[in-house]
């Protein structure tokens, strides 16, 4: 059946047609432009990933970004279903299943019966995007986090990816490569905080980034200083530096059932444009 498939890994000379793919929804999208840009191409090896390619009359039509997210890509039912057979003949070799609700669902009900069950599913998380100035005052005190700074700023993201996520990020290795990519986005200017008195009381990382958006990830307060509104100005202060400095356009997703923080991201300016699918493992 594989022989005959429709889907085959990607290479180089795909890369125009991959990018053009990509570009047609640049928000949707970010994660995985951001990351074929970064590794300057679709070699495995530097990419970190595969990109497979569903392939109709010679003309690719949709993608999956297989890492260690499975993501797809401007998929209809048929390309899901050869993506599911294609995966399903690897073998799970992602921590988690990500994507526009339609597609992530369809995979999932294909993979279920063979990778299942799933740690956690979050069937509806909004996408918000804001290109516009932010609609309240942002923090002065909000800024980019300094390299002298990483002792607290490591333990504070722990913190958030283990209350978001439900397992700690830095097992395995003892913390270093997730020490090391913490420490990526504080060189690039990308990860934001204000810091009272040497304690973070609020942070948020800038992830993906491509020439027409970005998306924040990692936002946190403390718990003993929610309610404090550290947040909503927070926000509105990464959100002003984005845009001057990084993208066009700020994105992000957030749980459909975090309440507090959809309000947070509807009071800053941001707008829901669309909903993904996540299915951890």
């Amino acid at each position: 059946m594989l022989r005959t498939s429709p889907v085959r890994v990607l290479g180089e000379r795909d890369r125009g047609q991959v990018q053009a793919l990509l570009d047609r929804d640049p928000v949707g999208n970010v994660f995985v432009s951001s990351r074929l840009r970064a590794a300057g191409g679709l070699d495995p090896a530097r990419l970190g990933a595969e990109m497979w390619g569903y392939v109709e009359h010679g003309t690719i039509t949709a993608l999956c970004y297989s890492g260690a997210n499975l993501i797809p890509v401007n998929a209809g039912p048929e390309a899901i279903r050869y993506f599911a057979n294609y995966a399903r003949w690897q073998g799970r070799r992602c921590s988690s299943i990500v994507g526009p609700v339609p597609a992530v669902s369809e995979l999932w009900s294909r993979l279920s019966p063979y990778w299942g069950p799933a740690r956690a599913i979050r069937g509806h998380q909004p996408v918000m995007e804001l290109a516009t100035p932010p609609q309240v005052w942002p923090d002065p005190l909000v800024r980019r986090v300094r390299m002298d700074e990483l002792g607290i700023l490591v333990p504070a993201c722990v913190a958030m990816f283990t209350e978001e996520v439900g397992v700690p990020p830095d097992t395995g290795d003892g913390g270093s490569l997730y020490r090391a990519r913490v420490e990526e986005l504080v060189r690039s200017g990308r990860a934001f905080a204000r810091v009272d008195n040497g304690q973070i009381v609020f942070k948020a990382e800038v992830g993906a980034v491509t020439p027409h958006a970005c998306q924040v990830q990692g936002v946190w307060v403390p718990p003993e200083m929610r309610g404090r509104r550290y947040s909503v100005h927070g926000m509105a202060a990464v959100a002003k530096a984005s845009l001057a400095s990084i993208a066009p356009r700020v994105t992000l997703y957030v749980n459909d059932y975090n309440t507090t923080a959809r309000a947070t991201y509807h009071r800053v300016g941001f707008r829901e444009v669309g909903a993904v699918m996540s299915v951890l493992f």
